[in-house]
């Protein structure tokens, strides 16, 4: 609910700040005081165009704050946390328009844009007028509301499931008969492809193993070279060292000396003998195949190239098999896959069929429900000759949707015979101003917004007219805030909160200001709403009586 409002240098309003109260909230004052420039403050913060004429004369901007009191579970706590606004306790909403009709806007003084503020107003209030063109009078909402009013959310949510049941299905064939047509398109391609693939046999981590193997046996034939050439040197030395042994051997006993020598070339002809067994070794353990080198190199061509061909990698070229495999065998019964989709596709369509045909006629019988209960308010509210209707109509195939297969509009005819039409097309200001109070009445199951705000509803009537629009505003104030601008006292004498709209004048000037009335002020205003400006004894006893029996 709204808690409080603070209005600042809005045309006539020079500063005003009010506490709101619950129930049904009485705004009375004569004719000029600036009742409607107070309507226009309020429609300002909730998201209307900003009007630099707004703006009181002398002044660089007017301002506007709007406070609401609001349950958790209330849809604007989501709206909010969907645009990154979070309001833990009150919301706060602030409008700002300069005298050069630059305006900006603010949610729990965080900015925000004009669109998100009016969007985030029309969850908080709902301002009924003359010229209000939104709310009841938009037939955009009328097929919700009556869903509301007929309590059908379960039909409602079958059918939504049976909806994108159906989506889904379709989807699903279309995607396979977009891929079946590529693919019947690139059947040769496919074909070649998924032979080479097959008989590549590649492995994950092949490439991987044979550039490493690769690697080795060049690293290894390079060694071959070297060893195979120190080997011949070393046997050349191990030549020359054995016949200078033999030479040394015919010779040795000639000197002492050269038996040692001799001792020393037979220690070095057994090292050299050594060294030319382990270079053997070393020779036979490289792995320097010049074959099997030639073998894993064609190999890692072959797997580099076709990787290169299907833009992938070599790992990748195993799971293309497959894939491409299953295109393959996918086309090959692609026919048989399509008649099993388009099954699915009839079946689910079927299952929505049903599910729309039961919302269709659940709203046909809440129309009828809510076409009665909107009549039963209608002769009160001195409509006696109007009737009122929910037209339902069927929506070509196109237009069908998870909410069902019709749209529905509220219709009235004036007059005995006129033809039904939509209700701002036909009422006047004051039969449209009742026949949206008779509608929020009977769909006060279906909900509203927290607030609601009625501009003079009880324009032209009066007596036992004025009395029931006041009993059903007062019912309607029992569910919700109802804020209400009259000129009848018999809807006065309903509020459970009273305030006067006034203008004063110094001279120069004229404010507008906003009064709360406690008992006897309250009687002395509706007193004067009954007689005028003297006021005389039997208004004012006219005026208890009035209160007392409310």
């Amino acid at each position: 609910m709204l808690t409080a409002l603070a209005i600042h240098n809005v045309v006539l309003i020079e500063a005003l700040a009010i506490d709101v109260a619950q129930g049904l909230v009485v705004l009375t004052g004569e004719t000029g005081a600036g009742k409607s420039i107070l309507l226009d403050a309020v429609g300002l913060v909730l998201g209307n165009r900003a009007d630099a004429g707004l703006v009181r004369g002398g002044a660089d901007a007017a301002r506007v704050v709007a406070e609401f009191d609001l349950p958790a579970a209330h849809p604007a706590h989501a709206l909010l946390s969907e645009n990154g606004l979070e309001a833990d306790g009150p919301i706060i909403l602030r409008r700002q328009v300069k005298a050069d009709g630059g305006s900006r806007a603010f949610v729990n003084d965080q900015p925000v844009s004009a669109a998100l503020l009016k969007e985030l107003g029309g969850l908080l209030v709902e301002i009924h007028g003359q010229h209000d063109e939104r709310g009841l009078l938009s037939a955009r909402g009328h097929r919700s509301l009556l869903d509301l009013f007929g309590a059908l959310a379960p039909q409602l949510a079958e059918t939504r499931t049976a909806w994108a049941a159906w989506r889904t299905a379709q989807d699903n064939a279309v995607a396979a008969r977009a891929r079946l047509d590529a693919d019947q398109r690139d059947r040769e391609w496919l074909d070649h492809a998924v032979a080479e693939l097959v008989a590549l046999r590649a492995e994950p981590g092949e490439e991987a193993e044979l550039a490493l193997a690769r690697a080795a046996m060049q690293k290894g034939a390079r060694l071959a070279d070297d060893l195979t050439s120190v080997a011949d040197q070393l046997a050349n030395g191990s030549a020359a060292l054995a016949q200078a042994a033999r030479r040394l051997d015919r010779i040795a006993g000639e000197h002492a000396l050269l038996a040692a020598a001799l001792e020393s070339l037979d220690r070095a002809l057994v090292e050299a003998g050594e060294a030319e067994s382990q270079l053997a070794g070393a020779t036979a353990a490289l792995d320097a195949d010049p074959a099997r080198l030639e073998q894993v190199e064609t190999r890692l061509f072959e797997l580099r190239a076709l990787a290169r061909k299907h833009k992938v990698d070599a790992d990748a070229l195993p799971m293309l098999a497959q894939s491409l495999q299953a295109r393959a065998a996918a086309l090959a019964a692609g026919e048989d896959a399509l008649v099993g989709l388009d099954a699915v596709v009839a079946s689910t369509h079927a299952v929505y069929a049903r599910a729309a045909t039961a919302l269709g006629k659940a709203r046909q019988d809440a129309a009828a429900r809510l076409d009665a209960a909107v009549a039963d308010e209608l002769k009160p509210l001195k409509l006696d000759s109007a009737r009122f209707r929910t037209r339902i109509t069927p929506l070509a195939e196109p237009e069908w949707g998870p909410e069902g297969r019709e749209r529905a509009e509220f219709e009235i005819a004036t007059n005995p015979g006129a033809d039904f039409a939509p209700l701002i097309k036909i009422a006047s200001g004051g039969e449209l101003s009742r026949f949206i109070l008779a509608l929020k009445v009977a769909l006060a199951s279906a909900g509203s917004a927290g607030t609601m705000i009625f501009d003079e509803i009880d324009r032209g009537v009066g007596g036992a007219v004025a009395s029931a629009i006041g009993e059903r505003l007062a019912r309607l104030a029992g569910g919700a805030q109802v804020l209400v601008v009259t000129h009848s006292p018999q809807v006065a004498a309903r509020g459970n909160s009273h305030w006067r709209i006034e203008k004063a004048s110094d001279g120069q000037s004229a404010r507008t200001k906003l009064t709360w009335l406690d008992a006897s002020a309250r009687k002395e205003e509706i007193a004067r709403m009954l007689s005028g400006a003297d006021v005389t004894p039997e208004a004012r006893a006219q005026a208890g009586r009035l209160i007392e029996g409310n």
